[in-house]
């Protein structure tokens, strides 16, 4: 039986109360959030901070804090993001790696536009750095795709040995300034993969259940969360993460298949120390 991940995806970088009063923000607000999703199915946990005003932070002691209340409940796999403030510099992207030393950690493999009002960069010698970083730490890179260039990047630092092959890649699609949240786009970025990547996928806003449709029917992991999406459905704004998780586990039980457990989880994607 196909056993496959839900990754929860919390909190995000810009989402608010405003946009869903039930948004965990806090570190206790995101560890109770994720102790609900790990009982609802959720085999990782992917993790974004915000300062005390709600915005956006890469302050190691806020992740600090959020893991420690985390592991004290649960033993869901923790995917730590380094790109959780536009204005954040290349060593605060990376010391909270250092400092804890996370499973997983997001892998921004390229640079773009960002929502048609910024940029999200990654430098060619941050990637590179933050590779070799992630290695000396034990900590396995997602590879996070938002155009085809990004795949191709990501090659290129497989060849260099910078992260490892043959990667474990997230397709985000429907983000303002990459690729769009189609079935056809998705099934496009799984043709370019080596037959033996790990990989996910998820859609932004309205191409949620599309993208997640595909993806558990094309064999793949899923990513769920308001951090990608405040509604659960048209018109009507989810309740909690754990309803998010609920709903793709209950979808991969349908389509025959598995939910992967945490352990399960390690295993899959080779998560050994």
């Amino acid at each position: 039986m196909t056993r496959q991940i839900i990754t929860v995806a919390t909190t995000g970088a810009f989402p608010t109360k405003e946009h869903n009063p039930n948004i965990p923000l806090t570190p206790k607000e995101i560890a109770a959030d994720v102790h609900e999703c790990w009982q609802a199915g959720a085999g990782i946990a992917h993790l974004h901070m915000r300062d005390a005003e709600g915005r956006g932070t890469m302050d190691k002691d806020r992740f600090a804090e959020t893991v420690a209340l985390i592991r004290e409940r649960c033993d869901i796999v923790l995917n730590l993001t380094t790109s959780g403030d536009l204005n954040a510099t290349d060593e605060t992207r990376m010391a909270h790696l250092i400092a804890l030393e996370p499973e997983l950690a997001s892998y921004d493999c390229g640079s773009m536009n960002w929502m048609h009002t910024t940029l999200f960069i990654n430098h060619p010698s941050f990637l590179e750095a933050l590779g070799r970083t992630m290695g000396a730490h034990g900590v396995r890179p997602e590879i996070e795709v938002f155009d085809a260039g990004m795949f191709y990047n990501a090659q290129h630092y497989m060849k260099k040995g910078v992260i490892p092959s043959p990667g474990y890649f997230q397709f985000v699609l429907g983000a303002a300034g990459g690729i769009a949240a189609t079935v056809e786009n998705l099934v496009f970025l799984k043709g370019l993969l080596p037959a033996d990547a790990k990989w996910s996928a998820f859609g932004i806003g309205a191409a949620h259940l599309p993208i997640l449709y595909a993806t558990i029917a094309l064999g793949g992991n899923v990513r769920v969360g308001m951090e990608d999406n405040v509604f659960y459905a048209k018109g009507r704004l989810a309740k909690s993460n754990a309803e998010f998780v609920e709903r793709a586990a209950r979808l991969i039980r349908e389509a025959g298949n598995a939910v992967a457990t945490p352990a399960e989880v390690r295993e899959i994607l080779d998560l050994r120390r």
